[in-house]
């Protein structure tokens, strides 16, 4: 049988349509992406989770016990220092305690003349208020004051102590001493603190 141009076109496109089908038909299906089922035990995980809290809470009463010994510490060290509302407050104190000492020597110990420096910082929490005074007095009397200045309750201290001879015949010397006591941090002017820590943090 013979067939004429448009039928063998149509067998053709049919033969093509028939090899499409067959390749969409039997044409791979594409990998769905797999879920990933979590690791470990929920149960086991939730026990280490629980041990650990255990762990941490076990440690608080040692850290809370810590910290109050040394508040108490603090607040003890702390008692020692010299409140006052200004740096010139701070410097007054210092020079009553220096003339009340002096006048408990016998015979009494004359503070002759005062000079003031600027407070400064002391650490990174406290300041120094230091103050010179010019005394004349025996050997002895000057090392009682100096264990009296020890044993005062403020946080004060010897920061210079220079002896000249005086008086041969009576026996006495010129002192110029320097005192300084610790004040709260807020009495450092800004400059100073500054300055200091411009320097290299070197108390």
């Amino acid at each position: 049988m013979n067939l004429g141009p448009r039928d063998r076109r149509a067998l053709a496109w049919l033969a093509v349509s028939a090899l499409l089908g067959l390749v969409i038909y039997f044409w791979p299906a594409s990998d769905t992406a797999s879920v990933v089922a979590p690791t470990g035990d929920p149960v086991a995980l939730a026990e280490n989770r629980l041990a650990r809290l255990r762990e941490a809470a076990a440690l608080v009463p040692a850290k809370e016990s810590v910290f109050k010994k040394v508040s108490v510490e603090l607040a003890a060290r702390e008692k020692g220092i010299i409140t006052a509302d200004t740096a010139a407050q701070a410097q007054a104190q210092v020079i009553q305690i220096i003339r009340r000492l002096g006048a408990a020597e016998n015979p009494p110990i004359d503070i002759r003349n005062t000079e003031l420096t600027p407070v400064h910082p002391f650490g990174e929490s406290y300041g120094e208020a230091s103050v010179a005074v010019q005394i004349e007095c025996r050997i002895d009397q000057l090392v009682n004051l100096l264990a009296a200045l020890q044993a005062e309750p403020e946080l004060v201290a010897t920061s210079d102590l220079r002896v000249l001879s005086s008086n041969a015949k009576e026996k006495t010397v010129a002192v110029r001493l320097a005192i300084a006591g610790v004040v709260p941090r807020r009495l450092v002017p800004e400059k100073s603190a500054a300055a200091k820590k411009a320097a290299g943090g070197a108390f």
